[in-house]
């Protein structure tokens, strides 16, 4: 059997095409299920404020244009996808956002990407150094991006407790009159 790469420019991209779609729209579904589900629980105080409210409609206005965007990153897309679910953001806009995602994602996989793919396999195969080198450079990749978003985290609600107006402040404690042994 031929891989994916072999095959003509218009099978690889439809292929690929109908893989990003069904990924991305489950993507999708599992978000608005999510949602669904939040709001028949004790999420859904939380979920009816005006706060989540307020971004529902921030994304079903402007969530479709960061939809179609996302394809082009690595990483973000799902994450993406899952959030225009949450947040219900209409099919009307959903649908189109990631079928324009999913033409430019198709594109850039069924040349570029999947001849990178083969190459770098071809090269892992033929020298055991390099598959060492490359497993390396993707612990490497992850380890970064880990402890930038711990540093992010941190930096994040190191602000939070500076802007606080609580922290620091002593807490008054009022005294307590303790009764004597026998109630005078």
């Amino acid at each position: 059997m031929d891989s994916i790469v072999s095959l003509p420019f218009v099978w690889a991209f439809l292929i690929l095409f109908f893989i990003v779609m069904l990924r991305s729209n489950a993507t999708y579904w599992v978000g608005r299920g999510l949602a669904a589900g939040g709001r028949k629980t004790k999420l859904q105080k939380h979920l009816d404020s005006p706060a989540v409210l307020s971004a529902e409609k921030i994304i079903a206005r402007w969530g479709a244009p960061a939809v179609s965007v996302s394809f082009l990153t690595i990483g973000v897309q799902t994450a993406i996808n899952m959030s225009a679910g949450l947040g219900r953001m209409p099919l009307r806009r959903y649908i189109p956002a990631t079928v324009v995602g999913s033409i430019v994602w198709a594109c850039i996989y069924a040349t570029v990407g999947l001849a990178a793919f083969e190459a770098a396999i071809a090269a892992a195969a033929g020298s055991p150094m390099a598959l060492i080198l490359l497993v390396l450079a993707v612990g490497a990749l992850v380890l970064g991006i880990h402890l930038f978003r711990v540093s992010r985290t941190r930096k994040l609600d190191q602000s939070a407790m500076d802007d606080c107006p609580v922290m620091g402040a002593e807490i008054p404690v009022p005294a307590v009159e303790r009764p004597t042994a026998f109630g005078a």
